[in-house]
């Protein structure tokens, strides 16, 4: 178990009867980006429209090698950078042909960006989709990679872990092994997996998209999203903005609009840097002091151990070890929060949040997260606000 608390001590002073077992959704920042919003500040008062050089020329690149370090993965020039996720789901669904509906695998477990998306698109008849249900979870691997074996479709898209349950959807590599055609677009939604569980991308870098972002587990707040672009597979989106034209090849014959092939042919247009310079600063923070994803999925696991054992002697009902949706224990796979399932989830948010105890529900589920933000005491103090607000 590690105790790094002291780096997120501006987080921990502004609100220091707050302990956040919400880390799943907004994650403590630590004081590292506390001086790289500063220095973003500074930048534009020193450069003005100069910046964008910086920001093109440095911090990107920047950026790029460190997501690269933490995904393995062998070109940095790969990873595209936006504000949101939703602006590359858009970008990837502008790939398809249009004389067609464009036929869709994926699970009914997605985050509402997928989610939405896809359902109002299913309404106009622009997408065909198949949803393979995540529960249950024992068997979901096996069913999806019997869904992607049939070859039907143009587009697999699924999350790496859950946001509903914490459970994840199986080994990466095997679920590509399963798609049968290489002209089938992988995406894998990795907010929930980037810097929560150990992911190297290496063997399949050329096959699979990836998309994640900095408000969860990277700890650097909003704007800051990314997306690992395979070479060759969507060379020139429909839905493209003015930033893609940066180091832009020529156009193909008969074509004015041209793409690079790296990640940058599915950039978009102006956006607020901030988050990058926030992310930019994590990231090398973590290298300074050699923090691993290991670590901090070993971590995670330790607090939520601590935190089940604690539940579990006061046995409260939507609180048990049998009310979690995603089983814990040494064999189970799962990312850095907990899910139980109870029609009480709202009720005990609410209890909890009045002794400053934060966490969050979606529907009958209520989610604990942890994080490197947290330590064994406020575990600990988290047990006795539990005890106070809800056993007492």
């Amino acid at each position: 178990m590690l105790d790094l608390t002291a780096h997120f001590a501006k987080f921990r002073a502004a609100a220091p009867e707050r302990i956040n077992l919400a880390a799943h959704s907004h994650h403590d920042w630590p004081d590292v980006t506390f001086a790289a919003q500063a220095e973003c500040w500074l930048d534009a008062a020193r450069l003005a429209g100069d910046k964008w050089n910086l920001v093109f020329g440095v911090l990107i690149p920047r950026v790029q090698a460190g997501i690269a370090r933490q995904l393995h993965l062998p070109d940095p020039s790969t990873i595209a950078v936006g504000p949101n996720t939703h602006e590359f789901l858009r970008r990837l669904l502008s790939c398809f042909t249009a004389n067609r509906p464009t036929r869709i695998l994926t699970s009914d477990a997605e985050f509402h960006t997928a989610r939405r998306q896809l359902e109002r698109l299913e309404e106009d008849g622009l997408v065909a989709v198949a949803r393979i249900s995540a529960e249950p979870f024992d068997t979901f691997t096996e069913r999806f990679h019997a869904a992607c074996a049939k070859g039907e479709h143009d587009l697999v898209f699924v999350s790496q872990v859950f946001f509903t349950s914490s459970a994840t959807s199986g080994n990466l590599r095997t679920l590509v092994e399963a798609v049968p055609s290489q002209d089938t677009f992988i995406v894998i939604d990795g907010y929930h997996g980037f810097m929560a569980r150990p992911t190297d991308l290496s063997a399949i870098a050329g096959r699979i998209f990836y998309l994640a972002g900095g408000y969860k587990y990277a700890m650097a707040g909003e704007g800051c999203c990314f997306m690992h672009c395979p070479p060759a597979y969507g060379p020139r989106p429909r839905d493209t903005g003015w930033f893609a034209d940066f180091g832009a090849l020529a156009g193909p014959n008969g074509k004015s609009v041209g793409y690079p092939e790296h990640g940058g042919r599915f950039l978009g247009a102006t956006f607020d840097p901030s988050g990058l310079y926030r992310l930019a600063a994590v990231l090398d923070w973590l290298a300074l002091e050699h923090i691993t994803v290991e670590q901090i999925h070993l971590h995670a696991r330790a607090l939520m151990k601590r935190f089940l054992d604690g539940l579990d002697v006061m046995q409260i009902e939507g609180l048990r070890i049998s009310d979690l949706v995603t089983p814990f224990g040494t064999k189970a796979e799962h990312g850095n929060f907990l899910t139980f399932r109870t029609p009480r989830a709202a009720e005990i948010e609410e209890k909890l949040a009045s002794v400053h105890l934060h966490c969050d529900h979606r529907g009958d589920r209520l989610r604990f997260g942890f994080g490197i933000c947290t330590n064994a005491r406020d575990v600990d103090q988290a047990l006795a606000r539990v005890a106070r607000a809800i056993a007492g």
